[in-house]
């Protein structure tokens, strides 16, 4: 892939956001993240079905939530761990019957308990992967990216990207100021967090917001250092671009874990809701998903059938530095968040 034809892959992300990239299946509609029409992953839903799902892209959390507050007809959706509190608490949600899902055995505990009560698991995981430092590695030396604090780097200036999504950039932030989770976050500590973030805000060239977006940017020159997910490595690996992962900076990396809602009262086909979830979690779903976007399945024995040093080469292995897991803040810490952030960005 050219840059070129990555400036025309980011061009028809962005613009998939607004609509559905794939009129398929009329009787499932899934609300889902850019790139997530993966072929070799959705077989054996079109072995059942005839076709895929109907999809429709979004580019963060935030946008997918208030999309579905907004009325959006979607019969699934896939958010982050750490937003699906908000479809709770707002109803738009109902729990998942997992005698339906066979998989659902081989999903850790760690995943799916925080999202399981007297009701039901309200949350099937299915991926999860790493946000870490991603570098040129022919013009970024080694020891420069062994810190989080590349970004604030005079050095770096104009030359760095970060996400603009809320979970990962509090990530970094909290990480910088030497805070390993947000589950008790002080005024104290959330101050010296925005006070990083508002430091480092004029060494940005770029938030991005689309895995196509960064790997663009990088591949352009533009971009030296980013805070990037797994995706736009595998992009830029794929083509052969030099670029390096630092998954074990002095503070750490994030790391998370998504998966998907029912909707509450959707159109759509229940059954096929069920095929979806199947057909994911399926241990054929498990190498495309490494291949496509670097993430690891959920279904532990799935990849258990992967070979390590594919693992390794995805960046996808485990590594025995802190993570920051982005776990399920609480309603009023992720509000402000989201509030602290644009404010930052537009200069305030």
């Amino acid at each position: 892939m050219t840059v070129k034809s990555l400036a025309l892959l980011s061009a028809a992300s962005i613009l998939s956001l607004t609509v559905a990239a794939h009129a398929a299946d009329p009787e499932l509609t899934v609300l889902d993240w850019a790139g997530w029409e993966i072929d070799g992953m959705l077989q054996p839903y079109v072995d059942k079905n005839g076709d895929k799902p109907s999809y429709v892209f979004f580019a963060d959390d935030d946008e997918a939530f208030q999309k579905m507050s907004s009325g959006f007809a979607a019969d699934v959706v896939h958010p982050c761990a750490a937003a699906v509190p908000r479809y709770m608490d707002a109803g738009l949600i109902e729990p998942w019957d997992t005698s339906k899902i066979p998989e659902f055995a081989n999903i850790p505990a760690r995943m799916s308990a925080p999202f399981t009560d007297d009701q039901g698991v309200w949350f099937i995981p299915t991926d999860y992967a790493y946000t870490a430092i991603a570098y040129n590695a022919e013009t970024v030396p080694v020891e420069d990216v062994a810190s989080v604090q590349v970004f604030a780097d005079p050095k770096y200036a104009g030359r760095i990207a970060l996400p603009d999504n809320t979970d990962d950039i509090w990530s970094l932030a909290f990480m910088a100021t030497g805070v390993p989770n947000w589950d008790n976050v002080t005024d104290e500590q959330f101050q010296a967090a925005a006070d990083w973030l508002r430091m480092v805000h004029p060494n940005v060239r770029a938030y991005w917001a689309d895995p196509s977006e960064l790997a663009q940017l990088m591949a352009s020159g533009e971009v030296q250092v980013a805070f990037s997910w797994n995706d736009p490595v595998a992009i830029l690996k794929a083509e052969n671009f030099p670029v390096g992962f630092n998954r074990a900076p002095k503070e750490g990396a994030a790391t998370w874990y998504c998966g998907f809602v029912n909707v509450k009262g959707s159109a759509g086909s229940e059954d096929k809701a069920y095929d979806l979830i199947n057909s994911l979690l399926s241990h054929s779903s498990a190498q495309p998903l490494l291949d496509a976007i670097g993430y690891s399945l959920s279904n532990d024995a799935a990849m258990a059938e992967i070979p390590a040093e594919a693992l390794q080469a995805a960046y996808i292995d485990p590594v025995t530095t802190q993570l920051f897991v982005q776990s399920p803040p609480t309603t009023e810490l992720r509000d402000r968040m989201i509030e602290e952030f644009e404010m930052i960005k537009s200069g305030f």
